[in-house]
């Protein structure tokens, strides 16, 4: 692999900013949940009146958009992704994020660039890459079953999961 450091660099950036938009599926979450809780119109007047409140993450989103555009020309100059595969990568750079953004139009194509960069390069590390050790995959069900037990404990027992 040739120039892996901007690759990298790009990873590392991305991943930071993808702290950010985690962050903000959290307040989007609790903004629509306050409305089951509470009313319509309490739960605008909380979004509103903490909107532009300070919190550390928001300064992660530009790395996040920065991080997309170094990671897709670190993945072009490193020979992973092709060019077409790295505009498709780079296409993320213009996904709306912050707190309450809607899906626009476009946001359903800018996803499939990522896919269309991503889902072949990881059908070829499946293909390629060796293959997952028996501990490893013993792990891997042990933690879907205790995952889906606890999706249907926390669905026949909803009153528990408001203790917690």
């Amino acid at each position: 692999m040739k120039y892996p450091a901007l690759a990298i660099w790009g990873g590392m950036v991305t991943i930071l900013g993808l702290i950010g938009r985690v962050f903000h599926g959290g307040i989007d979450h609790m903004a629509f949940q306050l409305v089951n809780v509470q009313s319509l119109d309490l739960a605008k007047n909380a979004v509103s009146d903490s909107y532009h409140a300070f919190h550390i993450v928001r300064y992660f989103n530009g790395m996040m958009m920065v991080g997309w555009i170094l990671l897709a020309i670190g993945a072009y100059r490193s020979r992973t992704l092709g060019l077409i595969r790295s505009v498709g990568l780079a296409s993320m750079f213009f996904l709306p994020l912050g707190t309450l953004k809607g899906t626009r139009f476009e946001s359903p194509f800018l996803i499939l660039g990522l896919c269309i960069a991503l889902v072949p390069l990881g059908v070829k590390v499946l293909r390629d890459g060796p293959p997952p050790s028996r501990k490893a995959i013993i792990w891997a069900i042990a933690f879907v079953v205790g995952e889906i037990v606890f999706i249907v404990l926390s669905i026949l027992f909803p009153e528990f999961m408001r203790r917690y």
